[in-house]
């Protein structure tokens, strides 16, 4: 079936407010040239509100996100973000268990669980992160450890729920090294992912889940990428940062 392709650019910790406003501003202006591509800009929490407002003045039709989230709705968490408060900013995503969270940061899969419930009752769309590490897949483990992931991050959501979620694969070795996964090793695991989201629900909701590839994603390799037939989309790091870059990916999907 026809799944509407997304590109979402993860900002991490990156810029400031002047240089937030310019890059949404630059990318609002010219959402034409992704086609039929969904975007969605995560900048870091701190410019949510800029990068919102943003949004608001150009009438884009760009999507905001979040980069992380906690799974209660208020409470005695400081330096937390609740989904209520990303709601409440206009965030209509939110990016759950990226490796730099579970590596850096320590979360589990059952933590990235707990959010992604969470997410789903305030209304937000999870892209949950998933992905093996350069000794994984050395090791043979890729299978072994996505399956883990997606089992474990995914665990209990009903089949509604499931198809409102979006995967990303993202294999570690390939995150801001320069390396990327040829368009075959990527297909490979996005296949597996589908696979195991029919088990966890059925064919039918696994047709409908976007799973999108993360990992030095630039212009220049998107569009082999884009090809792919269970690739939806793209988790963008470094080239989210550059409106050429980030705009000549989504192209690439849905231009």
């Amino acid at each position: 079936m026809s799944r509407r392709k997304i590109v979402a650019g993860n900002w991490k910790m990156n810029l400031d407010r002047a240089k937030a406003k310019e890059l949404t501003a630059a990318v609002a202006a010219r959402i034409a040239e992704a086609g039929s591509t969904e975007l969605v800009l995560c900048p870091p929490a701190a410019y949510l509100e800029t990068v919102g407002a943003a949004l608001h003045a150009a009438a884009s039709a760009v999507a905001l996100g979040g980069q992380n989230m906690h799974d209660k709705p208020s409470g005695a968490f400081t330096g937390e973000v609740a989904p209520p408060m990303l709601l409440d900013l206009g965030c209509r995503y939110v990016i759950l268990g990226h490796s730099e969270r579970r590596t850096l940061f320590g979360e589990t899969d059952p933590r990235v669980n707990a959010k992604a419930k969470a997410a789903l009752a305030a209304g937000l769309t999870p892209i949950v992160c998933v992905g093996e590490t350069l000794e994984e897949r050395e090791g043979g483990r890729t299978e072994e450890v996505v399956t883990t992931q997606v089992r474990g991050s995914l665990a209990g959501l009903l089949p509604a729920e499931l198809e409102k979620v979006v995967v990303a694969y993202e294999p570690v070795w390939a995150i801001g090294t320069g390396k990327v996964a040829t368009p075959q090793q990527a297909q490979e695991v996005h296949a597996l992912i589908r696979s195991l989201l029919g088990s966890l629900a059925s064919p039918a909701v696994a047709a409908k889940v976007r799973i999108q590839y993360g990992g030095s994603v630039k212009p220049d390799n998107a569009a082999d990428l884009a090809a792919q037939p269970d690739i939806d989309g793209a988790l963008v790091g470094g080239a989210s940062l550059k409106a050429d870059d980030f705009l000549g990916i989504a192209k690439a999907f849905g231009g």
